[in-house]
């Protein structure tokens, strides 16, 4: 676990969930891995209260899986979740992209491309977790720009899953194409055209379809089997 992320202005509950979310979706806590409370106390330096509290959030999302009194697992990523997740967000997106159409000002153009050429530093560079966090950054603008952040942490609720197949595809999909549609969507909210600054955001939104298959082949054993596939 990433030991060295420091603590802030938060309960020991919030403390373990936001530490323990990190780790899920950045792999470091893998799909299908048992975890312990005694472990995970020792690690973050908390009684078990509060890391049997953030574990039982987790359940509720779906992120891990306790059977009482035999153990506890990082849960398989399901992409039915991954589509809910996928469904959520460009929902949200979609209304908030052309909001920012109509709000932006220079200083957000200016922040978008400058976003842009961070993230195509870091692509040359095959920094990709710096590059993922600048895509993460890149998205959380639209929210900042029209000032609906409360929407936005209502959609990261879901957005674990989302992000855990998102990580996995850094290593195995290329990633020019999502830069050059970060490009096309600045182009379009600097050109005010919201119905195609809302195609291209669908456009990159799905792309996590087209690389499925990819991913599930590179890592089998991180997915829950799909009903439809068995047999």
């Amino acid at each position: 676990m990433k030991l060295s992320n420091p603590r802030l202005r938060e309960t020991g509950k919030n403390y373990a969930l936001r530490v323990l979310k990190e780790n899920i979706v950045e792999l470091e806590l893998l799909p299908g891995s048992q975890i312990s409370e005694n472990e995970l106390s020792a690690a973050l330096n908390l009684s078990r209260t509060p890391i049997r509290e953030a574990l039982s959030e987790l359940e509720a999302i779906k992120l891990v899986e306790i059977v009482p009194q035999k153990k506890t697992s990082i849960s398989l990523i399901d992409y039915d979740m991954v589509d809910e997740a996928r469904f959520m967000r460009y929902a949200l997106e979609n209304a908030v992209i052309g909001m920012v159409c109509e709000e932006r000002g220079e200083e957000d153009l200016l922040r978008l491309e400058q976003n842009l050429e961070m993230q195509r530093l870091f692509y040359r560079s095959g920094a990709m977790a710096e590059f993922k966090k600048k895509d993460d950054e890149f998205h959380r603008s639209f929210f900042e720009i029209t000032r609906k952040m409360e929407v936005y942490h209502l959609m990261q609720r879901l957005q674990v899953h989302f992000d855990r197949v998102r990580r996995l595809s850094l290593s195995v999909v290329p990633h020019e194409a999502i830069i050059e549609d970060h490009e096309r969507i600045v182009n379009c909210i600097r050109n005010q055209d919201i119905p195609q600054a809302r195609a291209q955001l669908k456009t990159h939104l799905e792309r996590y379809q087209i690389d499925a298959a990819t991913i599930q082949t590179a890592y089998p054993q991180y997915f829950k089997p799909n009903p439809t596939q068995e047999g």
